[in-house]
């Protein structure tokens, strides 16, 4: 056959015809889209008009649903409107904003459950994610509606344990409409927001910081942001940091555009949604624009002012959490945040620090300073220092003073920058301070953060760095990047990228691909180089797989500069020779390495066409340079001669430019003359690995998961090979597949020679047919006539040896049909005449499931529309002779979307005529054989099963290779009839979305078309014969049935699920062309790809077709009796089936509507007794998925019997019944809602706006409205049927939960269901509260818990129905309590302290009630709001009686259990029941409270006598009861009228001395002070003038107490009731606060050591109430404006810490004189100096883990001194221990700036004076940790007065000092001035040359060895210091100084030794480069000094990389 006339693979398809309002685009970016899209498939698509009539229709639907409150319409249509989204169409803008507006209104409906609020959330953020399409002047939204609802819901009331997602989807919405919020009400929402904010507690911290940071407009932060920074320096806060960085990424991204933040918008933009309760207040400093030009936000480095920078980037450096040997110097803000309660963590969690910090880093850089000159190093150094250097004459002075003679120059010149910018040079700093930790010998769990760092802080540059090279690109061009930033950058990054690329960890492996990728597209020529020379010797020399994987990591990584011409221009001719070496890496022995090389050979051949130039003459192409210059895109940047010093050191990036284009071209020609041999050695290492794959297993997978792995990805890298060969190579590669396929046969290749087959059909399919199809068949029939595969099989086995050559044979075949029908149907007479013989002989499983595999892919193949191609150019393009002869031109082209066409394979006629043949000939007489088998008479034995396995095989995988033959279609009668039948209960047929199909792909569309007809009519025999089937197989019911059925499950998923997107999934497509996309991506916002990802997106569009087709499948009589058959098989006795059905069934739900409502019955009628086990447990686990158990107990009407079934199951004893049952329970209780209605009670005037606006662009018309009140009557309807099923329910339950029979765990989940059922908004039964209660004194712990929790539930609800006036209040549980005054404020700037005096006030008794009573903490810590909310107490009447009436039965029955003296003896015994709790239980004390709180006092002389009892019994559990059962009463009586808690407190009062003295033991103290604190009870957010009598017996028992007791519990007992006192009250004790602080400071030397703790603590605590922020007025006006214009040195924050200054300052004077008194030894202990010093070191401890870390510096200060003389004592373990931690913590924590250099000297005080070595030993490293700390805030000219202190102590008398001097001094040196480090080098060179060492008799003679080391530690530090380069000094250093002193004596020797070796270890991975540095007679001198070391030895010449250059 003549092979050439048939098609080639790929020639396009004409386009079909696009609708003209497609085509004529009138210049509309969306429909430009719309058309690049239409234009790639091979259908016609349908009109914009027509589909947005759809999108009409959905919008109608949608505002009648919310018209009627239809939440189930909503969500209904909902779902279609997301999946119109997916057609592409583009949304009028008019529709999308008012349809956002909308959503956004619906989802902030009070009351609205979960599901709609998140429903509406996520199809909100869907409308408004492009900022192009709709934006703020489309668009505003008002902020309070969503404020109001979190401010309810964030924080749970005590008696809320029910608490919901609301507030997490609240923060959501808030956070993607912010920028639709109008910059006008910035004033508003700082004034709401501000007053919240209180330092003293984390919580309000961080949820005023959450408002402040979600809600603020961003666009306008000149405003705010400089308060927001005030706020933040004075918040120690790991979570407070992570939320602002975040907040200030997205501020720094916007606003290098400096219109965006011109006040004028404000006034411009028009102001139209403001909600009711909102204001505009006009501040002073916001007036009205001015009329200069503006000019943006921008201060020193972007948007920051220096100090902010500088604070950033610390934080930026505490970020990557690098650990030094410190002992945790960053735990201080973590630690603080232990104390944040769980609600904060229902807010949405900010983005990770890591990928903010990037950001504000990248968007700050601009030129913006003077510029350093560039560096040559891979790491730049920094701004260079004035010359004029004095370094004083040895001879002349001691060694110390030589050493620390001044480095500083005279005249200080300005600090200059890295290219000219701050932000840049910060970064590079920040790098080069944190190299060490790079390297993998030194990496950690910080290195993944570091390397995350950095792969975003590129993937920023170079975002921004395309951005704005686009012409539309708004950025100034004095704000832009410069070419120089972009080198510097890359350079900076460069040496620690390539020094982590060989790291173990897979996280930090894939941030360095990352950041060689960005990297290679920013600067190609600094970064191909370097990576080649380390990948060549390492793929030639083939070191540990370890290295050999990180090299090829990496070459995928910078793939593009190797085949993209347009990236790199010089890289391509790298390629061929990396190819070659890469051979090896395909190795069946190591799959991780195979994996690798695959993936780099995938990646690569997508860019390029492997053909051989060579035998092209060159003159034929010599026009490449014209053909190349005409492509706009910038090629190769040429470098920039003036930046640059690399060419002056001749450093390795020689050459690496200089080449011509011409010259390029010619020798990438010259290279693909070894493609040929590439390629053919490619192919024999993949059949070599076939050849050694381990014997296949029965199921047919080759060996374990690891070599299944391995061969889809050699055949999926060589399928993209084979596409992109040229015309002779592929014919090389086909012949040596068919050579190797016809002349072996392996059985462990199977599977595998079918895909390597599979390959070469993808690239060609006529060749490969022409070629194997003869070869196979000849085979084929050959083996079956000898009897191949005759043997009967019906479950998986290993195959028989005689076998394998037909299974070989049919592999190939059905690889070789794998692409184009139209190459397969030539043959359609021989593949059907295999076909059938096939079918015949075949009995063995293996053999009939392959066949059945071949006829899948052969109709899929002719009957399914698909690309035929991706080859990265066109068809037309690939096949021109100018591409054949110069394609290297064009490697790695990228196309804009309108350049790109698709070959498609599209059935014709005579492929359908083949696939319908098959059909007739071989599937039809198959399925009349089945039928056949069924009939009664057949004897059923293993033949007759074998038989139905093999014929239905063929069968089910016919019909499931049509998926998209012919086309289904819903009349309008069947859309009716599956409404009626549809699992969506109770709602109207229109409201039950249904959508016309669209063109999508199906080749038969026409019903009366016969062959529509036969398929249509074949495949409902189909269906028949399956039921039929399924109910001859259950009712014989054999064991040896299984494989039968097990075959039958899955033909009737193949019947129900083959169509439509099936076999091309939607999901899968996304996620594919997502990651296609990711792989390709060179930036973000990338507008140009490469072909193969058009392509995908192309089959990706026709998926989503597909999907769109297929959403609703229509089930007709048929389906639901397989529908049927499932559910029964669902419910067989073998576990195998029941697993597969159930998967089955599951699969079923999601595409057909109502098999729910089909299944349900049945399953829960096999609930019923009579059912077997299997059939129970069957039934059970069924209806244990979310599908079926969370369906069926949150629809109504289901719910009754659901819970019935369920709880009827107990009939069944066995276990393992009834752990299904209690799963099933467990999964449907966790799903099942409290049923309510309120939300359709909830006025909604912002929705009702909203509809109103829509429906004019969309109109209803009269039958339209007619639905709107059918739907709404319906609701209503539902609405009913919801209370009936709630009361029907509540009867069963409670007769189950009543019942004597009803087992323990059945009663559990009988109160568990019946705790949901009490409802907000329905009032309670009184047998349903009385059940509550009485199951509070049950025999079991979790039926008492659960009661208790729902009498709680209960009594809060009827107390919200009372109080609340309007459904809207109910909804969100916003009570106005009658007892609450909203007060006016006039803040003045004693406002504050006046208000907290007061609460020391006692309240006048018998004066008219005044509101002045505050429970919560206090107000007013910053700023003051408006008004304040007072309650004042009730002096005769009640404040809240009566209740609401609809309750009084339920309140009557409650008061009638009550009242009974048994029922609380009962309730008393549980209470008082031994068990492990040493504190008052919270739910105990709550219930009481909410009884008392109901009933007031009625109860009060019931249980006052057990109370007393309880008191008198002096046992730990009666105490426990006493005090719930008090904390219960006294909480209950907050309300009370004053009469009533007169009496209450006089009778209590005379007990408390009883109680809080006499009877507190060891064991009953946290009982007694748990009831003061613990959260919640008696001090807990209450004015302490409600508890007077407690607070002044404490206060009083404080103040007479005795500090030196003879027992110390007497002192303890004090302490611990008044710590409960003052901490529960918080800033409320301010008043109280001077004295307890002068009382204990007196008692600071105390022996006993529980008092002194105490005394630590009130310091603590009492720095932190006393610490108040000074805005010149508390009013958020005053503060903001403070912010703006103070200098940034005035404290308004009040983070200075001055209130124990003055007694800090006496204390240092004092620890003098202890210091003198103290008796060493044995009793040191016992003297005050250790006594304070412990106390002192335990309070400044504490507070640097605290908020307020800050302040805590003040305190720290002075003292420095003296903690360092606590480390050095040496007989207080403890004293010593406390010390060292807080030096160490301290230095986290930054200080304020003013005390830097002040804390600086104290460190060097200690290391200059300190008598004691100890004390300099540990300063030394104290220093490093404060500098790495706090770099970005120390000055340059601290920095070289630290060198000084530093030299200066390197000739220290101890060596252990001098050694750690150096240590120091090398980590300091990596970051100083250039200057210094040069006149370093000379000194200590000048030293070592003047050093002679005497005799050793000499009694100079230890001076002059220290002298020497001094020198040598001196040069030892700067070696140490540039770890991973060589400067230009260092080869001299190294081989002429150091090497000298090999052999000095110790310790010189072995400092040169440890110097040598730690050279050695950094610098092997970049020795080739490394070793360039040193002279021969250098490298010689080297290698002696590393002794031994074959390393150096060779001249340092390693294998270059010659031959790729």
């Amino acid at each position: 056959m003549d092979i050439d006339s048939l098609p080639k693979c790929g020639t396009a398809i004409p386009s079909a015809p696009i609708p003209d309002d497609i085509l004529n685009t009138k210049g509309d970016h969306d429909m430009e889209k719309l058309k690049h899209y239409a234009q790639s498939l091979p259908y016609s698509i349908e009109s914009q008009s027509k589909v947005q009539e759809i999108l009409d229709f959905i919008i109608l639907r949608l505002t009648q649903a919310i018209h009627a409150r239809d939440d189930v319409g909503l969500v209904q249509w909902d779902s279609m409107l997301t999946y119109w989204m997916m057609l592409k169409y583009p949304l009028p803008k008019e529709k999308r904003v008012l349809l956002a507006k909308l959503y956004f209104n619906v989802g902030l409906v009070p009351g609205n459950s979960t599901q709609v609020v998140a429903t509406c959330a996520d199809t909100f953020k869907v409308l408004t994610r492009s900022k192009k399409k709709i934006s703020l002047e489309d668009m505003r939204l008002p902020w309070k509606p969503i404020y109001d609802i979190l401010k309810h819901d964030l924080f749970l009331s005590r008696r809320q344990f029910e608490y919901t997602q609301i507030s997490w989807c609240m923060g959501y919405i808030a956070d993607i409409s912010r920028r639709f919020f109008h910059p006008a009400a910035i004033p508003e929402m700082l004034s709401t927001f501000l007053p919240l904010v209180d330092g003293t507690k984390l919580d309000a911290v961080l949820s005023s910081h959450f408002y402040l940071t979600t809600f603020l407009p961003l666009s306008h932060p000149q405003y705010y942001l400089p308060m927001m920074f005030r706020v933040w320096e004075s918040i120690n806060s790991y979570m407070y940091d992570e939320r602002m960085l975040h907040f200030l990424s997205k501020l720094a991204e916007m606003h290098v555009v400096p219109e965006v933040s011109d006040p004028r918008l404000i006034e411009d933009i028009p102001d139209d949604e403001i909600s009711e309760d909102e204001g505009r207040p006009k501040w002073s400093h916001q007036q009205g624009p001015s009329n200069t030009r503006w000019s943006g936000l921008d201060k020193d480095v972007g948007i920051f002012s220096e100090h902010e920078w500088n604070m950033l980037m610390c934080k930026c450096l505490a970020s990557m959490e690098i650990p030094l040997a410190d002992g945790g110097s960053l735990t201080t803000g973590p630690t603080a945040d232990s104390q944040v309660g769980f609600e904060i963590g229902r807010l949405p969690k900010p983005q990770w620090r890591i990928p903010s910090l990037a950001n504000i880093i990248v968007y700050s850089m601009s030129l913006d300073g003077p510029m350093v000159p560039p560096s040559n190093l891979p790491t730049p150094m920094f701004s260079p220092l004035p010359s004029g250097m004095n370094t004083p004459h040895i001879r002349d002075t001691n060694l110390g003073d030589y050493l620390s003679a001044p480095i500083r120059g005279k005249g200080a010149s300005p600090r200059a920058y890295l290219a000219g910018s701050r932000a840049l040079d910060s970064v590079a700093r920040m790098i080069a301070s944190t190299e060490h930790f790079f390297h993998p010998s030194n990496s950690g769990s910080w290195t993944g953060d570091l390397t995350a760092f950095m792969k975003y802080i590129l993937y920023s540059f170079n975002k921004r760095w395309h951005e704005e090279q686009k012409p539309e690109c708004k950025t100034p061009t004095h704000r832009r990047l410069t070419k120089t930033m972009k080198r510097e950058l890359v350079k900076s990054l460069r040496t620690v990228t390539l020094l982590a690329m060989f790291s173990q960890d897979s996280t930090t492996v894939s941030n360095i691909q990352s950041c060689l990728k960005s990297m290679c597209v920013l600067e190609p020529d600094l970064i191909v180089h370097p990576v080649l020379e380390r990948a060549v010797p390492s793929l030639e020399a083939l070191v540990e797989t370890q290295r050999t994987m990180s090299v090829i990591k990496a070459l995928g990584s910078i793939a593009p500069a190797i085949v993209s011409r347009h990236v790199y221009y010089g890289g391509a001719k790298h390629l061929v020779p990396l190819l070659q070496l890469l051979i090896p890496g395909i190795d069946l022995n190591d799959p991780a390495k195979t994996l690798c090389t695959t993936a780099f050979l995938g990646e690569i051949s997508q860019y390029i066409e492997i053909g051989d130039l060579t035998e092209f003459d060159e003159e034929e192409s010599s026009d490449s340079s014209e053909l190349s210059s005409n492509d706009s895109r910038p090629v190769f940047r040429p470098r920039m001669p003036a930046l640059s010093l690399d060419d002056l050191e001749g450093n390795f990036l020689d050459g690496a430019g200089t080449l011509s284009r011409k010259d390029e071209d010619r020798l990438l020609r010259d290279t693909t003359g070894s493609f040929p041999d590439w390629i053919a050695s490619f192919i024999r290492r993949v059949i070599q690995l076939l050849e050694n794959l381990p014997e296949e297993g029965p199921s047919g997978s080759a060996g374990g998961a690891s070599e299944v792995q391995v061969v889809d990805a050699v055949t999926g890298a060589c399928s993209q090979i084979c596409v992109h060969l040229s015309e002779p190579l592929f014919d090389l590669v086909l012949k040596m597949v068919y050579d190797y396929a016809s002349n072996n046969v392996r059985s462990n290749a199977v599977r595998a020679i079918h895909q390597l087959v599979e390959c070469v059909a993808n690239a060609d399919p006529a060749k490969t047919l022409a070629k194997f199809l003869p070869f196979c068949e000849t085979n084929i029939r050959t083996e079956l006539e000898n009897g191949a595969s005759s043997t009967r099989t019906t479950s998986s086995s290993t195959p028989l040896p005689s076998d394998a050559t037909l299974h070989w044979n049919l592999a190939i075949l059905r690889g070789t049909v794998y692409n184009d029908g139209k190459a397969v149907v030539k043959y359609r007479k021989r593949l059907l005449s295999i076909l059938c013989l096939l079918h015949d002989k075949t009995f063995a499983k293996r053999g009939y499931s392959w066949t059945g595999k071949l006829i899948s892919s052969l109709l899929l193949t002719l009957t399914h529309t698909y690309p035929l191609e991706n080859k990265f150019v066109n068809p037309a393009e690939w096949t021109s002779e100018d591409f054949q002869k110069q394609h290297h031109l064009h490697w790695g082209k990228r196309y804009k979307p309108d350049e790109v066409t698709v070959a498609w394979h599209v059935p014709d006629d005579e492929e359908v005529d083949f696939a319908l043949e098959i059909f007739k000939k071989l599937i039809e007489p198959t399925l009349v054989l089945l039928e056949d088998l069924l009939k009664p008479d057949t004897p059923r034995n293993a033949t007759w099963r074998n038989d139905f396995c093999r014929h239905l095989t063929i069968v089910r995988n016919a019909f499931a290779g049509i998926p998209t033959l012919y086309k289904e279609y819903l009349s309008a009668e069947d859309i009716r009839a599956s409404a009626e039948t549809s699992d969506i209960l109770d709602e109207i047929p229109e409201m039950i979305a249904s959508v016309p199909g669209l063109n999508s792909g199906f080749i038969l569309t026409d019903p009366s078309d016969p062959r529509y007809q036969y398929i249509h009519n074949l495949k409902k025999r189909f269906g028949s014969f399956l039921h039929g089937a399924s109910v001859s197989l259950r009712q014989q019911g054999e064991e040896n049935t299984l494989d039968a059925v097990e075959m039958l499950v899955r033909s009737i998923r193949t019947f129900m699920m083959e169509y439509g997107d099936s076999r091309d999934s939607y999901y899968l497509n996304e996620s594919q062309y997502t990651s296609d996309k990711n792989v390709a991506r060179l930036y973000a916002g990338q507008k140009d790809w490469p072909r193969a990802v058009y392509v995908r997106r192309a089959r990706f569009y026709n998926a989503a077709r597909l999907r769109w087709n297929s959403i609703e499948r229509m089930r007709g009589p048929v389906s639901d009796l397989l529908i049927d058959d499932i559910v029964e098989w669902s419910m067989w006795h073998y576990a195998s089936v029941r697993e597969a059905s159930q998967a089955v069934l599951e699969a079923l739900c999601t595409t057909y509507d109502g098999v729910r409502k089909r299944a349900l019955p049945v399953l829960q009628s096999a609930l019923e007794p009579g059912n077997d086990d299997d059939r129970m447990k069957g039934a059970l686990w069924t209806l244990n998925s979310s599908t079926f158990g969370k369906y069926a107990v949150n629809e109504p009407t289901l719910t009754v019997t659901m819970f019935e079934k369920l709880f009827d199951s107990q009939h069944n004893e066995k276990p393992s019944i009834q752990d299904c049952v209690s799963t099933v329970f467990e999964n449907c209780l966790s799903g099942f809602i409290e049923p309510t209605t309120l939300v359709s009670q909830v006025p909604r005037p912002y929705v009702d706006k909203a509809l109103e606006a829509l429906n004019q662009l969309v109109p209803l018309g009269p039958e339209d409205h007619e639905i709107t009140k059918r739907c709404e009557d319906q609701r209503i309807k539902r609405g009913h049927a919801v209370d009936e099923a709630t009361q029907q329910l509540i009867d069963l339950v409670l007769d189950i939960g009543n019942s004597e029979d009803t087992h323990w765990r059945y009663t559990i989940y009988a109160t568990r269901c019946l705790r949901t059922l009490v409802r907000k908004d329905v009032p309670l039964r009184p047998d349903h509260i009385e059940y509550f209660l009485n199951a509070m004194h049950d025999d079991h712990p979790t039926v008492r818990y659960y009661a208790q929790r729902a009498v709680m539930k209960s009594f809060r609800h009827i107390k919200l129905r009372t109080l609340c006036q309007t459904p809207t209040e109910l909804a969100l549980s916003a009570q106005k309590n009658p007892l609450k005054v909203e007060i006016s404020v006039n803040a003045k700037w004693n406002t504050t302290e006046k208000f907290l005096n007061a609460y020391a006030v006692p309240m006048a008794t018998h004066s008219p009630p005044k509101p002045v009573l505050y429970d919560k903490d206090p107000p007013g810590w910053l700023v003051w709001g408006d008004t304040v909310g007072l309650y004042s107490i009730p002096a005769t009447k009640s404040a809240f009686l009566p209740w609401e009436a609809d309750s009084a039965d339920a309140i009557d029955r409650a008061r009638e259990v009550v009242m009974d003296a048994e029922w609380w003896k009962k309730v008393i015994v549980f209470y008082s029941e031994e068990n492990h709790e040493t504190t008052i239980i919270q739910d105990d004390v709550s219930v009481v409270k909410s009884i008392f709180q109901l009933l007031e006092d009625e109860p009060l002389d019931v249980v006052k006598p057990l109370v007393e009892k309880l008191i008198a019994d002096k046992d730990q559990n009666k105490q426990r009861a006493a005090a719930e059962l008090l904390a219960g009463i006294l909480n209950g009586s907050k309300h009370w009228p004053s009469c009533k808690q007169d009496n209450l407190w006089s009778w209590f009062t005379p007990y408390i001395d009883t109680i809080l003295r006499k009877n507190i033991k060891s064991d009953t103290i946290s009982i007694w002070s748990s009831f003061l604190e613990e959260d919640q009870y008696i001090f807990y957010h209450k004015d302490p003038r409600r508890v007077q009598p407690l607070v002044d017996f404490i206060w009083n028992s404080f103040k007479g107490m005795d500090y030196n007791p003879e027992m110390s519990f007497d002192a303890v007992k004090v302490i611990t009731l008044f710590r409960c006192l003052y901490e529960e009250l918080g800033r409320k004790f301010f008043s109280w606060t001077d004295e307890t602080v002068k009382r204990a400071w007196g008692e600071i030397h105390n022996e006993h050591d529980h008092v002194r703790a105490f005394i630590g603590e009130i310091l603590a605590f009492s720095q932190n109430v006393k610490w108040q922020p000074k805005p010149s007025l508390p009013t958020p006006e005053a503060f903001v404006l403070d912010c703006a214009t103070l200098p940034k040195d005035t404290d308004i924050m009040g983070m200075r810490g001055v209130y124990h200054k003055e007694r800090i300052g006496k204390l240092a004077s004092q620890f003098v004189v202890w210091r003198k008194e103290r008796v060493p030894g044995v009793r040191a202990f016992q003297s005050t100096y250790d006594r304070v010093g412990i106390t002192i070191c335990k309070w400044l401890y504490q507070s640097i883990h605290d908020l307020h870390a800050v302040s805590t510096w003040d305190y720290i200060l002075p003292l420095v001194p003296e903690l360092f003389r606590f480390t050095e004592v040496n007989d207080n373990k403890e004293l010593v221990n406390r010390a060292s931690s807080l030096l160490v913590r301290m230095c986290g924590v930054s200080p304020p700036v003013p005390l830097i250099n002040p804390v600086l000297n104290g460190i060097f005080e200690a290391i200059q004076n300190s008598p004691s070595w100890r004390v300099r030993l540990k300063a030394l490293p104290l220093l490093q940790v404060f500098y790495f700390r706090q770099l970005p805030l120390i000055s340059e000219v601290k920095i070289v007065q630290m060198l000084e202190v530093l030299c200066q102590r390197l000739d220290d008398e101890v060596v252990e000092v001098r050694e750690m001097a150096a240590t120091t001094l090398s980590g300091i040196l990596r970051l100083s001035p250039r200057r210094s480090v040069l006149t370093l080098k000379d000194r200590f060179v000048r030293l070592s040359k003047n050093s002679h060492l005497p005799d050793r008799t000499d009694p100079n003679y230890n001076a002059a060895v220290r002298q020497r080391h001094a020198a040598i530690l001196g040069i030892c530090a700067l070696v140490d210091s540039y770890p991973y380069t060589v400067e230009k000094w260092m080869p001299d250093l190294l081989t002429t100084v150091l090497a000298e002193h090999t052999y000095d004596p110790i310790p010189i020797s072995t400092t040169v030794r440890k110097c040598a070796s730690n050279f050695k270890r950094t610098h092997q991975d970049t020795w080739h480069e490394d070793s360039k540095r040193f002279t021969d007679h250098q490298l010689a001198a080297l290698s002696t000094l590393l002794t031994g070391s074959s390393y150096y030895s060779h001249g340092g010449e390693t294998p270059a990389i010659a031959h790729l250059a």
